[in-house]
């Protein structure tokens, strides 16, 4: 029948996903992203070499920090330009998009032409854009380094982290249809006229306004408004022997599997999408290794960076804060120094982060010993909302 429906975006690597049904496949991907699985597991996992031979053991994320290539020589591996990104990029993109569930989220750390380069694949891998961040590093980054007889440009004092959200499309007998369109059709479907949503959800003319609407007053409808709909469609709707508002025409979508399926934010108050923060050189910089970073002429010395873009822990604690909780899965599968792995270490996540650079490896590894030691998880857990707690178990 025309209610069919399966979601995309939540990945065909593993077998048993493929043969069980998708809902089932969704919720049990839910579940390992979000910690339900976490009993006696360690907060970290630390992969030396390369990330393609992990992936396929690390658990579903719910969130990715990517801090890979920018195509500026930055490391040894790293492109020599923009023009060879996409290509570095391409297998680490089909492979989170492969595992991802549909709320995982992606942050991407680059140069403005960076990002812009690989921008159109990963919407082409089903990752839509959310926002840019720009960390403004101040006049100290460029100071004494700038000719102004031989530039043709502003002096670049920033670099970007890009949000992107997975795309979350069903799939029915027609084909792919976005969320948006699949929750009119689903409700159509059931023959019901579309005023008599407002009364299953109790509301004067928000559901026909807002949570069926396909004009850009549409916003995904809350668990509550949505388990509403399914409930009343399936009593009041015809009979067509596939349930509204089900993905795998056995079980309609409940309340907390629904919210489960769009990314969580927790908002930071105070906090915009510019940061401003001069270059990391204070006490958490990680120098004195004597060893060339990146394939570029100079002689490191005892104050040389170990890494040339080694980010501040306060930014990267920023990030994971934003999208995850404590116990989540954050994959990390650029490592260098782990910046983004020991800043979920330390907020109570579970980070699985992979280096190629044995040297960079084992710095990475001391740093995440630290932050392990020293994390408190409970104080964290406690730090959370009542009501947002307990995201365990979502779909």
């Amino acid at each position: 029948m025309g209610g069919q429906g399966r979601t995309r975006g939540t990945g065909q690597r593993r077998a048993r996903d493929q043969r069980g049904s998708n809902q089932q496949s969704v919720r049990d991907r839910g579940r390992r992203a979000h910690g339900a699985e976490s009993v006696d597991v360690p907060p970290y996992e630390l992969h030396t070499g390369d990330v393609a031979k992990a992936y396929p053991r690390w658990p579903t994320p719910v969130t990715i920090i990517s801090d890979g290539a920018y195509g500026v020589r930055g490391f040894h591996g790293d492109t020599t330009g923009p023009d060879g990104l996409l290509e570095w990029y391409r297998p680490h993109v089909e492979a989170w998009s492969e595992a991802a569930h549909p709320a995982t989220t992606l942050w991407v750390w680059n140069t403005e032409v960076g990002w812009a380069t690989i921008h159109p694949l990963l919407v082409q891998h089903g990752w839509d854009y959310v926002q840019t961040i720009t960390w403004d590093k101040g006049i100290a980054h460029i100071a004494g380094n700038v000719n102004g007889k031989t530039i043709r440009r502003f002096p670049v004092v920033s670099e970007v982290c890009v949000l992107y959200q997975r795309r979350f499309a069903v799939d029915t007998p027609g084909g792919p249809l976005p969320v948006r369109q699949w929750l009119r059709h689903e409700w159509q479907r059931s023959g019901l006229p579309l005023y008599r949503a407002n009364e299953a959800c109790g509301v004067k003319n928000a559901a026909t306004r807002k949570y069926l609407t396909q004009d850009w007053l549409w916003y995904w409808p809350p668990g509550e408004m949505f388990e509403k709909l399914a409930t009343y469609a399936n009593e009041h709707g015809e009979r067509t022997g596939w349930p509204y508002f089900s993905l795998d025409g056995t079980s309609v979508v409940t309340a907390k599997e629904w919210d489960g399926l769009r990314y969580r934010w927790n908002h930071q108050h105070g906090i915009t999408n510019v940061w401003h923060r001069g270059p990391l050189h204070d006490d958490e910089r990680l120098k004195g290794t004597l060893r060339r970073a990146a394939p570029r002429v100079y002689k490191p010395t005892a104050g040389s960076s170990a890494h040339l873009n080694q980010k501040p822990l306060e930014y990267m604690e920023r990030l994971v804060r934003a999208v995850t909780e404590p116990g989540d899965v954050v994959w990390e599968p650029f490592g260098g120094l782990a910046s983004g792995s020991v800043a979920a270490v330390a907020l109570g996540r579970r980070a699985y982060v992979a280096e190629l650079d044995k040297n960079f490896a084992k710095l990475a590894c001391e740093r995440l010993e630290v932050a392990s030691a020293s994390a408190d998880p409970a104080a964290e857990e406690a730090a959370v909302p009542a009501d947002r707690r307990g995201g365990e178990e979502t779909s």
